[in-house]
């Protein structure tokens, strides 16, 4: 046996699918066999593998054992002379596993080898070399220095950025993308160092394998597209910590005991910089549109009654304090909730539902207004001035970010798409009725079959109808030819999808740092933004009002604490008063659905229900969320709130 393919798997079914596939179609002259080590997914990895790969080689883990351990089950069974870990969200050519052996057997000094990766854009990611995370070339890429200057030799150092990305080079770590070794390095060396659950094992094994007297290096004569991680968000609170302290662990494993100090100083202190960088970002990008709403309504409308005050009202200076700093704020504050409520901050927004969520709250705001003491009546000119200043301020400043590309916002009119499926005339045909049936929106769509493609045809399609995004279909089309067509063509920040043959979904990446990106019919309503919001309302006052009648219902409960547990645990949006009652091979999984104490389930009498009929219950739970549906069985399922 030449070569063991190992890959770790994590509730990413879609993109293994598409890595499998064009692992089988590699072109090569040598055997070799394929291990997929699943960490405990949750959605259908185990089922998929089984009835589309049955020559794999599975090992279905109960617990999620991390990415060094897991790959380190399958080396220590595999046959390969060489061993290569391959990440589930990747695609390479046919042409890689072959190229990258021979270079092995042509350089017997070469311990490891990685190659060049791109991003779901086709653009080159700097990963695909780097060097040591020595302290200096720490310092510089956590601080952003590198990317300042990303081709110094010494401010780019991580990802040896001097070295030309075209040529064959001698690196120090290997990217655990694409990290293929020999078998006998791996037995002097070691196997992945079980220490590191995520991150840093890489760098480890690269930095052993250089020890063990073997060179590293990257190969750029093939190419791979990684999308970058599809569980894992480069940005969070969560990449954080994990991958800094992975680079705490390195240092004190192999850096002198001065230096390692130093290093795990610099990391801390790093990671409060990055942690609080990131808490701070998050909060901008979600409360920035909302912000800025409240701040112009506010202006606005303080002008409005700071001129109206002493010219038409009677009032020698401004409105009294009360009513500016308030009532005025508790106005818009009503206002900007009906809005969220109604979808008005959904990104990509649609401004009917903007001036609709609008309009309840100033609407509300008349019937609240008229409801209070004389006294407390301040100014009804402001509230009309409101009625029309607040939907066109709003609108006006929407358009005109939007307009320019600000990135704080996407108008859901400007984001229609534009395709142009590359591929057979048969599976074209396929591919564009699976679109149909997706909910995005489709202004054009444009056919070119592979016989016919080249790239200047595509480059003047692409200007002449503006195209924004290509779909290529791999039945046809080889991942060298899709891999040549996107790096040719990144300069136009197109959008690339990859159709796999006989599958009902469309897989592609936006960019480096945000997840893959998934075309598939919809069929879960409760996945819509408004619906949640509604459901995380209904959780909340429910929780809330089940608490405040908890001295007179405590009796229908079996464990009443247990119950106020979970009604605090809802009321704190840790829990949802109603969730799928999950299968362990259900294939029906909405990740921002939270646990529920209750399930659909629920309002079936019979006491014993099958598998299949269980399914199906959430499935219609799913498909046809409403709200009601949540009270109905909150009150048929009231007796099992403590369970």
């Amino acid at each position: 046996m030449k070569l063991s393919v190992v890959i770790v798997n994590y509730n990413v079914a879609y993109f293994l699918e598409q890595c499998l596939s064009s692992v089988y179609n590699s072109e090569v002259n040598f055997e070799f066999e394929v291990f997929v080590v699943d960490n405990n997914s949750v959605d259908n990895s185990l089922e998929m593998v089984k009835e589309k790969f049955p020559q794999v080689y599975l090992i279905a883990n109960d617990f999620n054992a991390g990415f060094s351990k897991a790959n380190n089950q399958a080396i220590r069974i595999s046959k390969g002379e060489f061993v290569l870990l391959l990440n589930p969200d990747t695609l390479i050519q046919p042409d890689t596993l072959q190229k990258s052996v021979d270079f092995m057997e042509n350089h017997p000094d070469a311990g490891g080898l990685g190659v060049m990766m791109v991003d779901g854009k086709g653009k080159f990611l700097p990963e695909s070399k780097r060097g040591l995370p020595t302290p200096s070339a720490a310092f510089f890429k956590m601080f952003g220095l590198s990317a300042l200057f990303p081709h110094h030799p010494k401010l780019s150092a991580y990802h040896l950025g001097h070295l030309d990305k075209n040529q064959t080079h001698e690196i120090d770590v290997l990217s655990g993308a694409y990290m293929l070794m020999r078998k006998e390095t791996l037995d002097k060396v070691g196997l992945l160092d079980e220490s590191y659950f995520m991150y840093g094992e890489d760098i480890d094994l690269s930095y052993r394998i250089q020890l063990g007297g073997y060179k590293n290096y990257y190969l750029p004569e093939t190419r791979i597209i990684h999308y970058k991680g599809e569980s894992t968000k480069k940005d969070s609170l969560n990449y954080v910590f994990v991958f800094y302290k992975a680079m705490i662990i390195f240092a004190k494993k192999h850096f002198s005991q001065r230096n390692a100090r130093a290093f795990s100083i610099l990391i801390n202190m790093a990671i409060v910089f990055k942690a609080g960088l990131s808490i701070l970002t998050g909060f901008f990008r979600k409360f920035l549109v909302a912000f800025i709403d409240f701040l112009l309504i506010y202006i606005g409308l303080f002008g409005f009654a700071a001129y109206w005050g002493p010219h038409f009202a009677d009032q020698a200076h401004l409105y009294p304090p009360i009513f500016l700093n308030v009532f005025m704020p508790a106005y818009i504050l009503l206002i900007m909730i009906t809005s969220y409520y109604s979808g008005g901050y959904d990104n990509p927004l649609k401004l009917q539902k903007l001036i609709k969520g609008q309009l309840l709250g100033i609407l509300l705001v008349f019937v609240f207004y008229a409801l209070l003491p004389e006294n407390f009546r301040f100014s009804r000119a402001t509230l009309l001035f409101a009625a029309f200043y607040i939907p066109t301020i709003s609108i006006i400043w929407r358009l005109a970010l939007a307009g320019k590309r600000f990135n704080i916002l996407e108008l859901s009119s400007k984001i229609t798409k534009r395709l142009v499926l590359i591929g057979g005339e048969s599976e074209i045909n396929r591919v564009n009725e699976l679109l149909q049936k997706t909910a995005i929106k489709i202004e054009r769509v444009i056919s070119i079959t592979s016989e016919n493609i080249s790239l200047n045809r595509l480059n003047e399609t692409i200007k002449i109808h503006k195209i924004n995004e290509l779909v290529f279909c791999a039945k046809d089309m080889t991942s060298a030819e899709i891999i040549d067509i996107m790096t040719n063509l990144n300069h136009h920040h197109l959008d690339f999808k990859i159709a796999p043959p006989e599958s009902l979904f469309i897989i592609g990446s936006n960019s480096i740092n945000t997840s893959g990106e998934i075309y598939f019919q919809e069929v879960n309503s409760i996945s819509k933004p408004e619906n949640l919001r509604y459901k995380r309302l209904f959780d909340f006052a429910a929780a809330l009002l089940l608490m405040l009648f908890f001295p007179l219902i405590f009796w229908t409960q079996k464990k009443p604490a247990k119950f106020l547990k979970n009604m605090l645990q809802t009321f704190f949006g840790i829990k949802s008063i109603v969730g799928f009652d999950f299968l362990p091979d259900s294939d029906l999984q909405i990740k921002s659905l939270k646990k529920g104490i209750l399930h659909p389930s629920d309002v079936v009498v019979s006491s014993t229900i099958t598998d299949l009929e269980l399914k199906r219950i959430n499935m219609v739970y799913a498909r046809e969320y409403k709200i009601i549906n949540d009270l109905t069985i909150l009150i048929r399922g009231f007796k099992n709130l403590s369970r």
